[in-house]
């Protein structure tokens, strides 16, 4: 027992040492040091002097900050008399309710910080510019600002609560302040040195003077206030307050000595704040860490302090300390990413943003003291390369839960090119190339022709243009990008079919709710065609903090997905409900040697609400390099029956939506209030409109057309399987608000309905499922499937599904769909697996079995003890086959060949 101790004690001290980051050496002991050091001077002078560039950055921001200098030359007041502050009121003490400022009171001997108005609320009043702010404005009306709800944004007084854009003026204020630092150090001129000065002490003593605010309410947003903004991750100003101070710090010391405690003690505070409040979990965690590094390195060190709370002590904190509300980097990590694929736990917008800012972080980290991070975090390698796995075909990501559509974010290639440049790590010079060249279509340029650097005092020392190595290739889709995906730690899981294809490539990205930033939304899906995300995600709405958002599009009916009795619900944004991926083909990853046709994902759903059982059978079907089809089979039933009714959601783009019975012929719709909020159902039923509907126990189809300017219209074909008790809906749903900047849709898609139909099945649907195929089509190809119908198998279960889809030109697809493990026959064919698949064309057939032991079909039996994935495919007079677990082959003659666990190859039978 005491050597199992001794064992335990001493695995701990090892998997303590190894997420201990040791802190860097020889720390600069002069000023600047955050983002240069004193003796780089006469570089940045020379090349002033010589190279356009930095004449053109220098002149720009002379040019922004010159007219205020000169202002103050004549009246020393007139830029400072418009910082934001209590001027009157001198107010210590800031009182908050929730979200929105409340009143301040206390008396300070000096002016002191005005705090914000409310956290992401829409505000009526919006701040005006320097210009036009009233000097030393501090009244009980408020502030005057502009009235955005008045023609003509007349300037009025308003309430402080109601008022956005108090923090922003602060922050313009001292960001000028902090170029005229940069410029004082540059070339002596004590003219900017006083100007900036002046700013920095009204501001700070100020501060000094300020304490944390209090929530009246005593509830959450206690813990995410700061100092000057409701959120601790919104304190931008400190980046502009730090770097000012850096640049001014000699003529602070050699004039104004007696107030440097005073500065210290205001940073130190405020950054204790920093730590003290904020969310550890998520993105905001690292915001943090970057705002405390920045005032870190402008603080001396430990031993200058009575409390000994210098710059050792905060990097210390932010690299491997830990409090309830501010983890350490190696914590933070460990925490959000998964190990084994390098996904960050929050929806694809926060989590590339995430790595993107964490490669800037480690980027910066090493400018400012080179010291190597990576080695100290070896998951960043995943996370940068997994980022391409979130993309469509059309270079789209994928935007469940908080996201919108947009390109992949490349700046985390960069960040690591250039640290493996400076390190002299070729291999992965070599990867991050690649991927740079292949995901950033302006990287050549940018290589070869530099942008041209913004006037910025950054330009001059963490601007430079990256140089690529002429000698590394773009890299190939394929080596980046998977089949399929699945990143159980945010429950998602993607299937592509021909992704390197912009105009004809298939995807379904499926996902429930795990994680940060998610939505309320079962197992939701996005479905790819013709260069689009038809099936689109509905986005988020305005913000957060509106009714929009929080009734209707972090909610079920916003997506594509099934809700149970009209009540489905749980929390959003920080989730924890996930699916159960029961099984998949071809395996997650993976690269080669599987078969490329068809793949599928059979997901288990626990609807808590409801606490309801749901099934998502989802595959991507390929019949040619053109053409194919999705099968959706969603069922779903309470566990303690009382099923009212379940619904079935899908939202396409497209102009125009038609409902059409089997044949085509348009179905009678009507003019219904049936799915409302009225009955005890979700807020989110009300924000629909122009709803119709019909009963009908018949199959019928949805067709969603969306033109183009050039004819070519693109189309959304949905046919959906009839059963008695079906109630089928038209509805207009609020637009999407996910492609911003439109992102190439032909019409103003976040100003058009979202076009949506709405499947109603009385009672339970588990036997009587949603069963969609959807193929999206082109008006120049038309469509490829000419008939799809259902059918019974022998001996099944009723929530068996069995279909059969003919399609151009003269194949037959027969579908088996079983939730039991049980063998059901039809058609000379016979099944025991999750899905099964026989696919027949002239002499030429397919045999898929997913997730089963056995199928039979085309006189060959594939039988396996283990339920596994397997095909065998008659192609062209010869055979190939793969499977995942040992299969047993048998031939209409009886002759057995037994294969081993084998990638798709060709074989003899």
């Amino acid at each position: 027992m005491k050597k199992l101790y001794i064992l335990l004690i001493s695995g701990f001290i090892c998997h303590l040492s190894y997420s201990q980051i040791p802190l860097p050496q020889n720390l600069p002991q002069t000023h600047p040091r955050l983002l240069t050091i004193s003796g780089y001077k006469p570089v940045v002078q020379k090349q002033i002097e010589t190279e356009p560039w930095a004449k053109e950055v220098k002149l720009g921001i002379l040019n922004r900050i010159d007219p205020y200098v000169a202002k103050t030359q004549i009246q020393p007041d007139w830029l400072y008399s418009r910082l934001m502050m209590y001027w009157k009121s001198k107010a210590t003490n800031v009182y908050i309710r929730g979200g929105v400022y409340s009143h301040a009171d206390g008396k300070a001997p000096v002016p002191t910080v005005r705090f914000g108005s409310s956290r992401g609320g829409a505000s009526v009043y919006s701040r005006p510019e320097i210009e036009d702010i009233i000097p030393y404005m501090d009244d009980t009306k408020g502030v005057y600002f502009h009235n955005t709800k008045k023609e003509g944004r007349p300037l009025e007084w308003g309430e402080q609560s109601n008022a956005s854009g108090i923090e922003s003026i602060n922050e313009q204020i001292m960001g000028i302040g902090k170029d005229a630092a940069f410029i004082y150090w540059l070339t002596d001129d004590e003219k900017y040195a006083k100007f900036a000065f002046d700013l920095f002490e009204t501001y700070m003593t100020g501060m000094y003077y300020r304490n944390e605010p209090v929530d009246l309410n005593n509830g959450h947003a206690q813990t995410l206030v700061g100092l000057s903004t409701f959120e601790v991750i919104q304190e931008r100003i400190l980046n502009e307050l730090a770097c000012l101070y850096d640049f001014l710090y000699p003529y602070i010391k050699a004039n104004h000595q007696d107030k440097m405690d005073l500065y210290t003690a205001t940073f130190k505070k405020w950054i204790d704040i920093t730590i003290k409040n904020g969310v550890p979990q998520n993105n905001w965690n690292l915001h943090q860490a970057k705002f405390i590094l920045k005032v870190a390195m402008v603080l001396e060190d430990n031993k200058a302090y009575a409390d000994s709370k210098g710059r050792e002590y905060y990097i210390d904190y932010i690299l491997n300390k830990s409090s309830a509300r501010q983890w350490s980097l190696t914590k933070f990590m460990e925490y959000g990413y998964d190990p084994d694929n390098g996904v960050w736990s929050e929806c694809p917008g926060y989590a590339q943003g995430v790595t993107k800012d964490l490669t800037n972080f480690i980027r910066d980290y090493d400018n400012t003291f080179n010291q190597n991070l990576l080695p100290y975090t070896p998951v960043m390698g995943k996370a940068v390369r997994m980022l391409p796995q979130y993309l469509f075909p059309n270079g789209m990501i994928t935007a469940f839960g908080d996201t919108h559509y947009n390109t992949i974010n490349t700046e985390a290639f960069s960040d690591m090119i250039r640290m493996s440049q400076k390190y002299g790590d070729k291999e992965n010079e070599n990867l991050y190339t690649k991927m740079y060249r292949l995901f950033d279509p302006d990287a050549e340029r940018k290589s070869e022709k530099p942008e041209k650097l913004p006037p910025q005092i950054y330009s001059f020392f963490t601007g430079k243009p990256l140089v690529l190595d002429t000698n590394i290739e773009r890299g190939k889709l394929d080596d980046y990008v998977t089949q399929t995906f699945y990143a159980p730690n945010v429950s998602w899981f993607v299937q592509r079919s021909g992704y390197n294809n912009k105009e004809n490539g298939l995807m379904i990205s499926q996902y429930a709710s795990l994680g940060n930033h998610m939505h309320s939304n079962g197992i939701s899906i996005e479905l790819y065609g013709k260069g689009y995300i038809l099936g689109a995600e509905s986005g988020r709405g305005s913000s957060y903090f509106q009714a929009p958002y929080l009734e209707y599009y972090s909610q079920f009916p916003a997506h594509n997905t099934v809700m149970v009795d009209g009540i489905s619900k749980y929390p959003e944004m920080l989730s924890n409900h996930p699916f159960d991926l029961l099984g998949c083909y071809p395996q997650s990853g993976q690269l080669t040697g599987y078969y490329p046709d068809i793949t599928y994902s059979d997901a288990y759903f626990l609807e808590p609400e409801s606490r309801s059982d749901q099934n998502r059978f989802l595959s991507i079907v390929r019949t040619s390099e053109t053409t194919g089809y999705y099968i959706d089979i969603f069922r779903s039933r309470k566990q303690r029956e009382g099923d009212k009714y379940h619904d079935y959601f899908y939202h396409n783009l497209g102009q125009e939506l038609f409902i059409q019975d089997s044949k085509g012929q348009p179905l009678n719709l009507l003019p219904s209030d049936d799915m409302a909020f009225a009955g005890g159902h979700l807020f989110a039923l009300d924000y629909m409109w122009d709803k119709k509907s019909v009963i009908t126990d018949k199959d019928y189809q949805a067709v969603w057309k969306m033109s183009t300017p050039d004819n070519n219209h693109i189309y959304m074909n949905l046919w959906m399987k009839g059963y008695p008790d079906r109630e089928v809906f038209s509805i207009k749903a609020p637009p999407t608000d996910n492609f911003r900047g439109n992102h190439g849709v032909p019409y103003e898609v976040g100003k058009e309905p979202f076009l949506t139909i709405a499947a109603r099945q009385y009672g339970e649907a588990w036997t009587h499922p949603f069963v969609s195929i959807f193929e999206p089509t082109t008006e120049n190809g038309g469509k490829s499937i000419e008939s799809i119908q259902s059918f019974e198998a022998d001996t099944a279960s009723n929530d068996f599904v069995g279909l059969i889809v003919k399609s151009k030109p003269g194949r037959t697809d027969y579908i088996f769909s079983s939730v039991k493990d049980e063998k059901v026959s039809y058609n000379n064919m016979s099944a025991n697996a999750t899905y099964v698949m026989v696919s027949e064309g002239g002499k030429d057939f397919i045999i898929f079995l997913g997730n089963g032991t056995l199928v039979q079909a085309r006189g060959f039996i594939l039988e396996a003890n283990e339920k596994t994935n397997a095909i065998l495919e008659y192609k062209n007079g010869e055979y190939y086959f793969t499977c995942d677990k040992p299969v047993t082959i048998t031939n209409a003659r009886g002759k057995e060949k037994v294969m081993e666990k084998t990638v798709y190859q060709k074989i003899t039978l």
